[in-house]
């Protein structure tokens, strides 16, 4: 009765357990980038600007803290040494998370053929395979690039199609990944003699460079899905002479 009805894979115990951890770590580093925002804001009100990045944020707090220079109040070192220690705990939580990925990626095969794909990594990897499977639910990548909602959204009028901006259906923790993974890439795949990077050059010639990243990255998915669906491992492609 529905025969363009499309329908998802069954989960697997391990999947879903994969996919778990992945949610744990993202709430994690969303508690971490609160808590250094906070910690920013609280050293803007008294003057103390830090520059972007943790490490230099760690370096100021260490300054700020040194009870040899400390300029700060008895209660506020006590409050920023108390908001350093949380900082460090949930880097340690983040850093075995970490570290458990890249244990996954090196051990479950079709992991860690997803990671020669360049912008693709340990954290990648293991939530695509635990998201996607074996990626027999795709009948094409294009499939799977919409399913992650890294395709243009159409209007039709008078018969003429318009393309518009992505969809941004599907998982936004999954999409965020890949694009961040793409625009990790693009610098050095844009500069490779391959047809990637070829297609690459001429896109960012006619175009803003955030949408090639997303288009980098919808690339990407359909080169995941013909990883998964057909056992294969990647291989980039020469740019063709000429």
């Amino acid at each position: 009765t529905r025969p363009t009805m499309r329908f998802v894979e069954l989960k697997s115990e391990e999947q879903l357990d994969v996919q778990t951890l992945h949610r744990v770590r993202d709430r994690l580093v969303g508690e971490r980038t609160s808590l250094t925002n906070q910690i920013r804001s609280l050293l803007l009100e008294r003057g103390h600007v830090a520059a972007q990045g943790h490490a230099r944020l760690r370096h100021l707090l260490a300054d700020l803290l040194d009870p040899a220079t400390c300029s700060l109040s008895a209660r506020m070192a006590f409050l920023l040494g108390d908001m350093r220690t949380r900082w460090d705990e949930l880097g340690r939580r983040i850093a075995a998370f970490d570290a458990e990925f890249s244990a996954m990626a090196r051990t479950d095969e079709r992991a860690r053929r997803l990671t020669s794909i360049p912008g693709i990594g340990a954290l990648n990897a293991t939530a695509l395979v635990a998201a996607v499977g074996n990626a027999a639910t795709f009948t094409k990548g294009r499939d799977l690039a919409a399913w992650l909602g890294l395709v243009p959204r159409q209007a039709t009028t008078g018969g003429k199609p318009k393309l518009l901006g992505i969809t941004k259906r599907g998982s936004r923790y999954l999409r965020k990944m890949l694009i961040q993974g793409a625009r990790s890439a693009m610098p050095t795949l844009a500069k490779a003699n391959t047809a990637i990077g070829a297609w690459l050059r001429a896109l960012l010639v006619r175009t803003h460079p955030n949408i090639a990243v997303v288009a980098l990255a919808a690339k990407m998915a359909r080169t995941v899905w013909a990883l998964l669906r057909h056992g294969r491992n990647y291989e980039a492609v020469p740019q063709a002479a000429g």
